[in-house]
């Protein structure tokens, strides 16, 4: 199967554009629902279904919906490096995010109202 499966090849980059931008649109989509559960752990919804549509797609080529030469283990591994990348963007943005503001309730750590 190494003919056209090259780890280098532009097929591998839109594996990880995808996945990475299927992580982020459904981990901020899971930030704006009213259900806690999920925006609590939006970062793994949208890594999860990410996976899932990586998945489908690798099922959908070995099954041969599209023309290609089949499943593919380096396909899988982009997906899952663009999963990654996405994560680890996600996570850093929430880390800074949450640096960034002086007190969760509002207040100026440094001032308090009696």
């Amino acid at each position: 199967m190494e003919n056209g499966d090259n780890w280098l090849a532009p097929d591998k980059l839109y594996h990880i554009l995808f996945c990475f931008s299927i992580t982020i649109i459904v981990s901020l989509l899971a930030t704006r629902t009213r259900y806690p559960f999920l925006r609590r752990r939006s970062i793994w919804v949208g890594s999860i279904a990410s996976l899932a549509a990586g998945a489908a797609k690798e099922a959908a080529d070995e099954f041969g919906f599209f023309k290609s030469a089949g499943a593919s283990t380096k396909d899988a591994v982009a997906d899952l490096l663009g999963i990654l990348l996405a994560a680890l963007a996600l996570s850093l943005s929430t880390s800074l995010s949450f640096r960034s503001k002086p007190d969760r309730l509002g207040k100026d750590p440094g001032f308090e109202m009696v």
